[in-house]
């Protein structure tokens, strides 16, 4: 059965089955259930207890599935104020408590000041050119071997930094992704 446009599935963890709905204007597009079951199965090892960023949040479908695994906190930075709203709505419909911090700003702007992380979900709107910005700006909140989940269109594969390195790499229609992971000053 199809879901309504603007409401998605969280798949895993102790909000399995529950729906969330979000803002689906502006595209935002949701990471397909199948696409995060995959990354959730590589992160497996290292998301109980983790601290999560989801930055360019748009649904927050990345962040809540984390909490909803046993992330010990996420940081979802959004900053479209219809996006942030309705994942305001579902970390308070969920119960998220203080284990979730809604930050409605510029990623960018969010990681001028460093934040400490153990996993990052980057999934910048296609178009903008925000990605490789991103990954610079991202370096002084994780420390070597910490893991970044990345999303980018099927036509444009990443230049990635040295001090960046891809560990898997999977497409699902027009989208690829992969999982990174951070290797520290110097590469």
């Amino acid at each position: 059965m199809k879901r309504p446009p603007g409401r998605l599935r969280i798949i895993g963890g102790q909000w399995r089955s529950r729906l969330v709905d979000f803002d689906a204007a502006d595209g935002v597009r949701p990471t397909p259930d199948r696409v995060r079951q995959t990354v959730f199965d590589w992160l497996s090892p290292v998301i109980d207890g983790a601290r999560c960023v989801d930055l360019f949040a748009g649904s927050g479908a990345l962040g809540l599935e984390a909490l909803s695994r046993g992330a010990a906190q996420v940081d979802f930075v959004e900053c479209g104020a219809p996006q942030a709203a309705a994942i305001g709505a579902a970390l308070s419909r969920l119960g998220a408590g203080e284990r979730a911090q809604l930050h409605q700003t510029d990623a960018l702007r969010f990681l001028a000041t460093p934040h400490r992380y153990d996993i990052a979900f980057l999934d910048p709107p296609y178009q903008a050119g925000l990605l490789l910005p991103a990954l610079q700006a991202l370096r002084p909140s994780l420390a070597p071997l910490h893991r970044l989940y990345v999303e980018w269109p099927l036509s444009l594969q990443p230049d990635w930094p040295p001090d960046f390195r891809l560990l898997k790499e999977k497409t699902a229609g027009r989208v690829s992704y992969g999982l990174a992971e951070f290797r520290g000053a110097g590469g």
